[in-house]
C-alpha cells in the first residue's frame, strides 16, 4: 500500500502516545514516497519527531537495572545451528576485539547483547554491541548486511536503548568512572547495505535528527573473517 503525508502524519501522532515503542512501528520502515508529496516516508517522520524533539526525548521511559548490566559468562560463543545472524555478527566482533586489540574509530568491545531488562516485566531490548575508547562509551546498534531496516528504524531503536539504560550505573558496571565517560550511540551498519545507502541519499531530516540525537553512524565490512570500522 501506499500512503499520503497526513496518514504517516497520523500514525506518528498515534505512536507518540507511547515513545518508548515508537521505533517498533511498522510506518517506521516504510520504504517509498508519499503518494501527494512525494517525500520519502522516514522524512516525514522524521521532520515530526525534529519538530517535537523534547517531548520524544523525554519521553521514552528509563530502566535501571538491579543486576549488573555486565553479563558474566558471555564469551563470545555461540551455538552452531543459531539463526541469529545479528547476534552472532556481534559476537564474532566481541571477540575480533578481545583477541586483536580495539576497533579503529570505536575503540575496544566490552560486550554483546547487554540486557537492559530489570524484571521480567520490563520491555526492552538489548544493546547489541558496547564499546570503550578513551572517555567514550558507545553503545552499538548493529544490523545484518542484508537487514532491509532503514536507518530511521537503526536510530531510533538505539537511541531508545540510550534512553532506557541507566548510564552512570552501565559504566560503573564495566569499571569505569561515571563523572568522566559520556555514554552515545551509534547506528553500527554494515557497507553497502540498506542504511549506508539510505545515508547516500537527500534525507535532510534523517541527518537532522540525527545530530539532534547525537547519532553519529559507523560502517562495517568483513574480509577474510577480519571485521573493520569506518565513518563513511
Amino acid at each position: 500500500m501506499r500512503y499520503t503525508k497526513q496518514e504517516i502524519l497520523s500514525r506518528c501522532e498515534e505512536a507518540f502516545l507511547n515513545k518508548s515503542a515508537f521505533y517498533k512501528k511498522g510506518f517506521v520502515n516504510y520504504m517509498g514516497r508519499t503518494t501527494d508529496t512525494k517525500e520519502y516516508y522516514t522524512e516525514v517522520v522524521a521532520a515530526f519527531l525534529c519538530e517535537h524533539i523534547a517531548e520524544y526525548t523525554d519521553g521514552i521511559k528509563p530502566i535501571t537495572r538491579k543486576s549488573s548490566y555486565k553479563t558474566e559468562g558471555h564469551a563470545g560463543e555461540h551455538p552452531g545451528n543459531t539463526n541469529r545472524k545479528e547476534e552472532i555478527i556481534a559476537m564474532q566482533i566481541f571477540t575480533q576485539s578481545r583477541n586483536m586489540g580495539p576497533l579503529d574509530h570505536i575503540g575496544q568491545v566490552e560486550d554483546y547483547q547487554t540486557p537492559l531488562k530489570s524484571t521480567a516485566r520490563d520491555v526492552a531490548g538489548k544493546i547489541d554491541l558496547l564499546a570503550f575508547d578513551g572517555d567514550v562509551m558507545r553503545l552499538l546498534e548493529l544490523k545484518r548486511p542484508d537487514s532491509k531496516e532503514t536507518m530511521l528504524r537503526c536510530v531510533l531503536e538505539g537511541y531508545t536503548y540510550l534512553k532506557t539504560v541507566d548510564c552512570r550505573k552501565l559504566v560503573s558496571d564495566f569499571d569505569y568512572d561515571p563523572d568522566v565517560v559520556t555514554v552515545k550511540v551509534c547506528p553500527f551498519v554494515f557497507r553497502g547495505g540498506a542504511q549506508h545507502r539510505e545515508m547516500g541519499q537527500d534525507r535532510p531530516y534523517l541527518n537532522k535528527l540525527m545530530t539532534l540525537l547525537d547519532s553519529k553512524p559507523y560502517y562495517v565490512e568483513v574480509e577474510n573473517g577480519i571485521y573493520t570500522v569506518t565513518e563513511d
